[in-house]
């Protein structure tokens, strides 16, 4: 009875949302485009090899302030607060317990800790788990960076495709494409 019951919470309960017009699409999509490739370039003056700024949670973020510039994860205080409040949780954790805990375990923490502190503060922000999770896997280049990680590229990259954000997605005609609805 109770698996029956646990299948029936699985089933929908709505139907999927309409496309969006194409208007926002393509804004979306220019947008996206235009802070991923203000990014290569940034990260491009600091080393060909490495691409310092090219994270992936910043690939996510730019899905979600790009694309759905109106939820709550992508407002400024989710996007900034979020990736650098989960930077700094995984360089503590790296910092203290490296070699103390297992790769796996630390792996677990720093996401978990990071969804734990962006609720604790109003700040979720989805790819911030991907931020924190980054740095702990990451390479000995990347874990050299330490305490500098949450400021650059971290803190440093958010602001920037923060900025993009600002203007393309109030260059629209659309009155209802504005962003962000609130700061803090």
């Amino acid at each position: 009875m109770r698996l029956k019951r646990y299948f029936q919470r699985m089933k929908s309960k709505n139907i999927r949302p309409a496309r969006k017009p194409i208007s926002k699409i393509l804004w979306s999509a220019v947008g996206a485009f235009i802070g991923i490739y203000m990014m290569s370039i940034f990260s491009s003056s600091f080393s060909t090899q490495d691409s310092f700024f090219l994270l992936g949670s910043f690939g996510a973020s730019a899905v979600l302030i790009y694309g759905a510039p109106e939820v709550p994860f992508s407002q400024p205080r989710n996007l900034i607060g979020g990736h650098v409040l989960s930077a700094f949780i995984s360089v503590f954790l790296v910092k203290t317990f490296d070699g103390i805990l297992d790769i796996e375990l630390l792996c677990a923490l720093s996401v978990s800790l990071s969804v734990l502190a962006m609720h604790l503060t109003v700040t979720m922000h989805p790819p911030g788990g991907a931020t924190a999770l980054i740095y702990v896997i990451g390479s000995k280049q990347i874990q050299s960076l330490g305490w500098i990680y949450p400021l650059t590229p971290i803190a440093l990259g958010a602001v920037m495709m923060l900025v993009v954000a600002l203007i393309i997605n109030n260059m629209s005609g659309n009155s209802k494409r504005h962003y962000p609805l609130y700061w803090y």
